[in-house]
């Protein structure tokens, strides 16, 4: 469950700003944010950096791409995480630069979320229709599980779902040609 929904990020992230060539958007990607010092890393399970290229990197090493850390990072707990790592990967981000944090436990089906203030990263205290300033998506909570929006109001789909969206277009498609030609109308004249 924990891939489906990373993917599921991910693959709609991409879908989100595939016009942009400004935005970089990776899964699972080790980020260095200091030259020199390869201890310093973290792996969120999808990072959003604005302000660069799209394009594949062994890692992010943030002083060769602007000195930009990411601005927005998802994580997706699994029961192995434990709150001492937890701990950890929010006092890396918000030493670092990110901007919003979103976690989401999808066995509970609680999603948190934390914005940069004036204090460094605060707790946003309503997540239920909570528009990311940066991603402009909408966040609502629902059973059995968070959805996710586009900004055109369209939610978030997994692959398998775009897959049997394709797959019931295409046959539909097919029922109307086949209708078509039993009008004696070519539909490839159309």
């Amino acid at each position: 469950v924990q891939f489906r929904w990373i993917t599921t990020l991910k693959t709609n992230l991409d879908w989100l700003f595939a016009e942009d060539e400004t935005v970089f958007i990776a899964g699972d990607l080790l980020w260095y944010p200091t030259e020199g010092d390869n201890k310093k890393s973290q792996a969120p399970d999808v990072m959003v950096v604005f302000g660069r290229p799209k394009g594949e990197r062994g890692s992010y090493q943030q002083w060769k791409e602007g000195n930009l850390a990411p601005q927005v990072v998802f994580e997706i707990l699994s029961p192995s995480n434990t709150q001492a790592e937890m701990s950890r990967k929010l006092l890396f981000y918000e030493r670092y630069g990110v901007e919003e944090y979103y976690i989401y436990d999808p066995q509970k089906n609680e999603l948190s979320g934390l914005m940069r203030g004036e204090m460094g990263l605060e707790t946003l205290e309503e997540m239920n229709s909570w528009v990311s300033p940066r991603l402009k998506i909408r966040f609502e909570i629902t059973e059995p599980e968070l959805k996710l929006y586009h900004p055109n109001g369209e939610l978030f789909t997994s692959y398998t779902e775009e897959k049997q969206r394709a797959e019931q277009e295409r046959q539909r498609a097919e029922k109307l040609a086949n209708k078509l030609r039993e009008l004696n109308i070519n539909p490839d004249d159309l």
